[in-house]
């Protein structure tokens, strides 16, 4: 979404963006944390993690951010060709 900026949209249309991303980015964040405690941590005898949790955690964690990051990419690459062909159709004499 962020390609989009500054393509005749509105000061309140780019604030809309702007939120939307920030509240998808905080519901990938509580589905990490979730997924990753849920996951990982087997018992509450302390207050911190063992070893095997932690490992367990940022292991999970790392993982779901590279595959968020990856899905972005991709995202972004087919936003790309689309406002590609958008541009190519807009074109007189083709």
């Amino acid at each position: 979404m962020a390609g989009m900026m500054g393509m005749g949209m509105t000061s309140e249309q780019e604030a809309m963006i702007r939120k939307m991303e920030m509240e998808e980015t905080l519901k990938t964040y509580n589905e990490t944390v979730y997924r990753c405690f849920n996951e990982c941590v087997e018992s509450f005898r302390s207050k911190t993690l063992d070893g095997k949790e932690e490992a367990c955690v940022r292991k999970c964690a790392e993982k779901f951010i590279k595959f968020s990051q990856r899905a972005q990419q991709r995202f972004s690459e087919k936003q790309q060709e689309m406002q590609n062909e958008m541009v190519q159709q807009m074109q007189p004499g083709q």
